[in-house]
């Protein structure tokens, strides 16, 4: 069984287990460390979602960064197991909310806008392009900031839905990593801004 570290923030240095499951595959310190800098001021006080949770790594940091609210949405029994335990190690329960279920059910039952999303499923799975479409569905805060992990032979969609924009791409050998902007929506029926 390996550990993935926290890298900054309140948890700075705590490390976390990483649960055998097939698939789980940790977003490494160097990946991580340039995503919470282009992050930067995002992270404190935002409500965030970690939608494919595996280790909490990538939720877990922005709660030690400050994120307010941290909902981490994991399928596997096992991989929620060691979420538990490393809530309870942290003292995280009071700001970081573990449900067991997958991200589609998860997001076809919530009804609060996130400020601070993470989309890194298996990649297997695939199925990045299908979650943003249904979070630019009203499950994204005016100016949210979506983060997507995905091999980097995988097509990337010519058109985002919704009002998400891309801001920053960087590849890391066989992985890229996006973030996504979501702009400001005009009402219905507004005219459009020129």
């Amino acid at each position: 069984m390996g550990r993935v570290r926290i890298i900054g923030g309140e948890w700075r240095g705590r490390r976390l287990e990483v649960a055998e499951v097939a698939g789980l595959r940790p977003s490494g310190d160097r990946l991580r460390e340039t995503l919470f800098n282009w992050l930067g001021a995002h992270v404190g006080r935002s409500r965030c979602l970690d939608l494919f949770a595996g280790t909490g790594a990538l939720g877990l940091e922005a709660a030690s960064r400050g994120a307010v609210a941290v909902t981490l949405v994991e399928r596997d029994a096992r991989a929620c197991a060691a979420l538990e335990r490393a809530l309870v190690a942290l003292g995280a329960s009071s700001r970081v909310r573990l449900v067991r279920t997958t991200a589609a059910a998860f997001l076809a039952s919530a009804d609060t806008p996130f400020d601070l999303v993470f989309v890194d499923p298996p990649f297997a799975d695939g199925g990045q392009g299908s979650v943003l479409t249904r979070l630019a569905d009203g499950h994204l805060s005016d100016g949210a900031r979506v983060y997507v992990e995905a091999p980097t032979c995988q097509p990337w969609p010519a058109t985002l839905p919704g009002t998400l924009e891309l801001e920053r791409e960087r590849s890391f050998g066989d992985v890229t990593a996006r973030l996504l902007r979501s702009g400001a929506r005009r009402p219905r029926g507004s005219p459009e801004m020129r």
